[in-house]
């Protein structure tokens, strides 16, 4: 842990800060990730980009950071011909690389708590076929299970601050990720991919956050990559059904295309909608998606002056 106190007491106390994109920040620095492992390569080809682009969200104000293992799977790794031991490590490494831009980033000066959420992406992730927006596989919740919960090992016990199972598209993939970290000893937080007020495979948000609500591992319930204009309906939804902090971080409002791999339209993040996102209820907000260090600064700066 690189701070005294829990993410869980700080969320308690006030507002917690996340970071923004990771594939948007390796992109602008010169990296090419036009693969079905994302940034999750530079794991193993790059791994001080990782670090780079993690202290960048720090020094810009983050006190999140959300580690590269978003698309980490054992399966996607052995499609590029890594072992299960290997993948293992770098499974491990992604959370080192966060805990390792924490501790440049306060030896430079940052002297506020910092933590480390280790990523867990969807099933649809690893498929990189835009069905992490879909759900609705054609899994049973036991398979989800059996999927989630060899990584979700791996990455508790390199011991990061909290488990992010995030853009979940799929409430029956939420049942299987509540399932798959209980015993594991590492707090979560359970954030939804959206469209409305309602889960990206249809289903009621109500219901969707109502599996959370009695789940004791969990600390903060939300969404992300979706839309801003998404975000503050799900923000209450969120609190009244589960009584937990609520956590938020959008895309920029641009459209992903899978088949280009490309996204398309205009942003329309801006930071001071923050305001409004606490007034609500949120607790610990960032950015997603195309959501970089210059964003979060100002969502820090919000953040600093509400207080």
């Amino acid at each position: 842990m690189t701070s005294t106190i829990t993410l869980a007491e700080a969320l308690a106390a006030g507002t917690v800060v996340l970071d923004g994109g990771m594939s948007n920040q390796l992109e602008s620095a010169g990296h090419d990730l036009s693969d079905e492992l994302w940034s999750a390569r530079l794991l193993a080809e790059r791994p001080e980009a990782i670090t780079e682009a993690h202290l960048a969200y720090f020094e810009a104000g983050a006190d999140v950071a959300i580690t590269s293992s978003y698309q980490a799977t054992f399966e996607g790794f052995a499609k590029r011909g890594i072992g299960q031991e290997r993948a293992a490590e770098l499974l491990a490494l992604s959370v080192e690389s966060a805990r390792e831009a924490a501790r440049r980033a306060q030896a430079g000066g940052v002297t506020r708590p910092l933590w480390v959420a280790a990523s867990v992406g969807p099933y649809g992730a690893m498929l990189a076929d835009g069905s992490e927006y879909r759900g609705r596989y054609g899994l049973s919740v036991a398979e989800l299970e059996r999927f989630h919960r060899p990584r979700l090992e791996v990455l508790a016990g390199a011991r990061p601050d909290v488990l992010a199972l995030e853009t979940v598209p799929d409430a029956d993939e939420a049942e299987a990720l509540l399932r798959a970290v209980r015993g594991l000893g590492v707090p979560a937080w359970l954030s939804y991919s959206v469209a409305g007020d309602r889960t990206r495979a249809g289903q009621p948000l109500q219901e969707a956050f109502a599996l959370a609500a009695d789940a004791d591992e969990v600390i903060a319930v939300g969404v992300n990559c979706c839309a801003p204009e998404d975000v503050e309906g799900a923000i209450e939804i969120a609190a009244r059904v589960t009584g937990k902090p609520v956590v938020v971080y959008p895309n920029s409002g641009e459209a992903w295309n899978a088949e280009a791999r490309a996204w398309e339209g205009r942003s329309t993040f801006a930071a001071d909608q923050v305001r409004g996102w606490r007034e609500s209820g949120a607790r610990l907000i960032g950015g997603c998606c195309r959501v970089g260090p210059e964003a979060i600064g100002s969502i820090a700066r919000a953040v600093a002056q509400a207080r």
